[in-house]
């Protein structure tokens, strides 16, 4: 078959069609017909070889995408050897686009293109061609596949898929500096001619920007270009193929550019001269004005700060920075007096806080202004001498005695006079009260220093012109001390005496107290009534210390016989004049344990006021132990008593019967009856079994003859009897039934252990060691003293 395709109806692609053309021709495909190849074999026989040889050689062919004639484009022709041009082969066609797109002529071959076709949807067909006998419908050549390709044409202009684009570059860059790559896209084959082949070329933004026409990278083309005068720009790119030959395509697009700002301004004042009234009351620390810098930059490249330069008005204003208007606030450090100085001059200076060295040949970014504020006369309230007054006066004064004076005056020029009075809230008006025009405190009552030393009162001053304007000072008083407090004994508490106290021991050691102060009261000197007889139990001797001792006179205090002495104590302080105060003591002789430790004396005092005696006291704490005794034996053994051993018939477990009854032993008569032990025929009558109903029994006696009292029967007899009961009867239930038998059997040789008939002797121990276990063994240690001493005597 042979492949041939048809001159090219495009002028400028003559050259191609030319190239296709010949390319077609030097490839024939031709149907070679089988020959026959005779062999001679040894028998003299002949072999028929038969070679098939390739009839189908299938190369693509090429159609021009867009064809827009009225005819059906021509793609090319197909053609086997076997056809004799008598019409008597049939081609057919199939495969993509075969009968709709692609039709061939059945009888010479021919393949057209029926519609236009576009190469940006579908770039090649794969089809295949068959070659049949038009009589036999027999296959002539086997089926083949072959590509039509679709040849591309210039028809896609440029595109930019994601413009308009946005991009940001500083100012005052420099030229050159990268600003942003755009990048177009084209749907023609770049492998094919020109018609991919872009260029990049700007068609506005000149002379500020510039384009690579290969890479599509803008840069800047103009230096010191300044966000202040222009800020933004758009630049408009053009994108063309066919490398930017006449007749190709294009497209564009648009970048907006916008310059970033730098620290390249610096702050400007709009003007050099401020003026700023301030009247003399404004609060200091609270703003009296404000003042403002202008830059042009943004954001932290116009961030300003403030201050004042010169020491005239850095000692009395401030300026600090507002950051949301940035401002400089004006604020008052010190109170500002219009009779003492009417105008101040303030030297501000504005300068940027983030600077940028690249652009220090600017010059410095900083600027000044002059302030002049001048200071407003007000009215103002008087004011006192003083910030605070502190006075003192004597306690017990006479009423209307001066205790001091406060003085206040109108700051103001006219010197308008002042009026004083105290505030009524306070309770100190109770006690003072003040000359409204003098300013004189005087007392209106005589004060106790031991009652309130301090009073703490408020005084306040306005002018006669105009009360309303008031002020205030606090004024304390303390008050100064007097000797008028009598000394007295510090302790109100009983002093215990020993019994076993001697002559000569010091009893108790106090001291004095006295509602005066430090001064009057730090000595005291101490006696005995003189005018009372000589105490013959107790002495007094003063340590001249402001303590003094209590000593005895005699011994063998007892507490039976007398319990309570009184023993006045006169004291006097080392005050001016001095006074003195008496005191009585009352002392309680108690029992003491040894070492001089002393017992205390509550209790007993308890009940003797009570009316009970020592005795009547250990009676009732016994029937008390009794009671509980009881008590407790008696939930004891409620908690000790046992269950029934057979709950029911059908419970069969193990069970153990365990008397716990332990006496002392076989010489202990009295813990528990013994005899049904020793007596058998006893114990059979007394004693049933509990783990079976009980019945009828007959009682063993003892043999006839045996002379054997009950007594003296032996127990042992009676167990093993018991054993071979329970062995042989089978009524009982099927479980094992321990009986404890408490005997210990006849003559223990250990003998009884009971310490009742234990003989007595006397015990050499030293019980003085119950002395240190505490008030409560103190009876006991008593009692075995004495015995000690009875035996010993």
């Amino acid at each position: 078959m042979r492949i041939s395709t048809t001159s090219c109806l495009c002028p400028f692609l003559v050259c191609l069609c030319f190239i296709q053309r010949c390319y077609g021709a030097s490839h024939h495909v031709s149907a070679k017909v089988p020959s026959k190849n005779q062999t001679k074999l040894a028998n003299g026989e002949t072999e028929v070889h038969h070679r098939p040889k390739r009839g189908w050689i299938w190369n693509q062919f090429f159609v021009l995408e867009e064809h827009m004639g009225p005819d059906a484009q021509y793609v090319g022709k197909l053609h086997s050897n076997s056809d004799k041009g008598d019409g008597s082969v049939r081609y057919i066609l199939s495969g993509e686009g075969a009968g709709s797109i692609f039709i061939i002529d059945e009888v010479t071959g021919d393949i057209h293109a029926t519609k236009s076709l576009d190469r940006e949807r579908k770039a090649h067909y794969v089809l295949h061609a068959q070659a049949l006998d038009r009589h036999t419908e027999e296959a002539l050549e086997p089926k083949s596949e072959f590509i039509i390709k679709v040849q591309d044409i210039n028809d896609n202009a440029p595109k930019f898929p994601d413009g308009p684009f946005v991009a940001l570059v500083p100012e005052m860059s420099e030229v050159g500096t990268s600003v942003f790559q755009v990048t177009a896209t084209d749907a023609d084959d770049p492998t094919y001619g020109n018609s991919a082949r872009i260029v990049y070329s700007i068609l506005q933004g000149q002379p500020y920007f510039s384009v690579d026409p290969k890479t599509g990278i803008i840069r800047t083309a103009l230096a010191n270009m300044d966000r202040e005068a222009r800020e933004h720009y758009a630049v408009v790119i053009q994108a063309k193929d066919m490398a930017g030959q006449v007749g190709g395509l294009s497209g564009s697009t648009t970048i907006n550019i916008t310059l970033t700002d730098v620290n390249d301004n610096p702050p400007k004042f709009p003007q050099k001269n401020y003026q700023l009234y301030v009247p003399e009351s404004a609060q200091v620390g609270k703003p009296v004005g404000k003042i403002k810098a202008n830059d042009e930059d943004l954001g932290i490249n116009a961030e300003i700060k403030y201050s004042i330069i010169n020491s005239e008005g850095a000692n009395t204003f401030s300026i600090a920075t507002d950051r949301d208007t940035r401002e400089g606030i004006i604020s008052l450090k010190k109170p500002l007096n219009y009779e003492r100085k009417k105008t101040y001059t303030l030297h501000i200076e504005g300068v940027n806080v983030h600077m940028d060295p690249r652009f220090s040949y600017l010059g410095s970014f900083k600027d000044t202004a002059t302030l002049k504020i001048t200071v407003g006369d007000v009215d103002e309230s008087p004011v006192f001498s003083m910030d605070y007054y502190i006075m003192d006066v004597y306690e017990n004064a006479q009423v209307g005695t001066q205790v001091g004076a406060v003085t206040a005056r109108d700051p103001d020029s006219r010197n308008s006079p002042v009026r004083y009075f105290m505030d009524s809230q306070e309770e100190g008006v109770r006690y003072f009260n003040i000359d409204e025009d003098s300013g004189v405190i005087r007392t209106t009552q005589p004060l106790d220093r031991e009652d309130m030393p301090w009073h703490n009162i408020t005084v306040m001053a306005s002018e006669v012109d105009n009360p309303g304007l008031l002020s205030h000072v606090p004024v304390t008083v303390q008050v100064l001390d007097v000797n008028d407090n009598p000394p007295e004994i510090a302790t109100d508490e009983e002093v215990i005496v020993c019994e076993s106290a001697r002559p000569g021991q010091v009893i108790q050691t106090v001291t004095a107290v006295d509602k005066d102060d430090f001064a009057n009261g730090q000595r005291f000197s101490f006696a005995l009534p003189s005018q009372l007889p000589v105490n013959p139990n107790f002495t007094l001797k003063d340590n001249e210390d402001s303590t003094a001792s209590i000593i005895a006179k005699r011994r063998r205090f007892n507490h039976l016989t007398q319990e309570l002495y009184e023993l006045p104590i006169v004291v006097w302080d080392g005050g001016e004049p001095s006074l003195s105060g008496t005191s009585t003591l009352t002392l309680r002789v108690c029992p003491c344990q040894r070492y001089g430790k002393i017992r205390t004396c509550q209790g007993e005092a308890f009940l003797s006021s009570a009316g009970l005696s020592t005795g009547a006291l250990i009676a009732i704490l016994l029937c008390i132990v009794i009671l509980l005794a009881i008590v407790v034996l008696f939930i004891t053994l409620r908690r000790s008593k046992k269950e029934p051993l057979i709950i029911s018939e059908e419970d069969i477990r193990e069970n153990v019967v365990t008397y716990d009854d332990e006496g002392g032993g076989e010489e202990d008569t009295e813990a528990f009856d013994i005899i049904a032990l020793r007596n058998p025929a006893a114990a059979e009558e007394l004693k049933f079994r509990r783990d079976v109903r009980p019945e009828a029994r007959q009682h063993c006696a003892p043999p006839r003859g045996s002379s054997a009292e009950p007594d003296e029967v032996d127990v042992h007899e009676f167990i093993k009897q018991r054993l071979v009961e329970a062995d042989m009867n089978t009524s009982v239930p099927p479980y094992d039934s321990l009986q404890t038998y408490a005997y210990e059997g006849q003559g223990s040789p250990t003998g009884s252990i009971s310490s009742l008939d234990s003989p007595g002797t006397h015990s050499e121990q030293d019980y003085n060691y119950l002395d240190d276990w505490g008030p409560e063994f103190q009876k006991l240690a008593q009692l075995y003293g004495e015995a000690d001493s009875d035996v010993t005597t």
